[in-house]
């Protein structure tokens, strides 16, 4: 079976609670259309391989990468972008208000890919303990070191109180 790259295909999903239809290269990554078609400029592009998770969004929910995710995939989906988290009223996502609270950000490339993370983590309700969250945040590579008070902002968010940093 030949693949036709040169070919565009039509592709409808759900974007940060919109439904859409667009017409993409077969070979388009997630992460390039949303940024180059969509203007939404959250999601990083960092490694462009899958190793730092910087370009990380939500597909049902899930975390994916952005930069190893096709848009095809995605069809019939819905995708979840930093942009997207804070509810339609405006109000933060938890994670992002715990984020704020607790400087769990220092030069903010990361943190768009970490918050989605982070809500990822809080939504398939795996992680218990702080080593759980470190194990399941491990996927998004801080650069500044700002690893406790992450930790400390998902762990306010998943056991409602924080406790004293690690």
């Amino acid at each position: 079976m030949t693949l036709d790259f040169a070919r565009r295909v039509e592709v409808t999903l759900r974007l940060n609670g919109r439904d859409l239809t667009t017409v993409v290269s077969p070979r388009t990554t997630l992460l390039d259309w949303l940024h180059d078609d969509i203007g939404l400029t959250g999601a990083k592009k960092g490694c462009n391989e899958g190793a730092c998770g910087t370009c990380t969004v939500l597909v049902d929910g899930r975390r994916m990468n952005g930069c190893l995710t096709l848009v095809v995939q995605c069809a019939g989906r819905s995708v979840t972008t930093v942009e997207g988290l804070a509810g339609a009223d405006d109000q933060l996502h938890p994670v992002q208000q715990a984020f704020a609270d607790h400087d769990a950000f220092q030069c903010g490339y990361c943190t768009p890919g970490q918050l989605c993370s982070a809500a990822g983590l809080l939504k398939e309700a795996h992680a218990k303990t702080d080593d759980d969250v470190r194990e399941e945040m491990s996927g998004n590579i801080c650069r500044c070191g700002a690893y406790p008070n992450i930790l400390t902002a998902v762990r306010e968010v998943l056991h409602g109180a924080p406790k004293e940093k690690p």
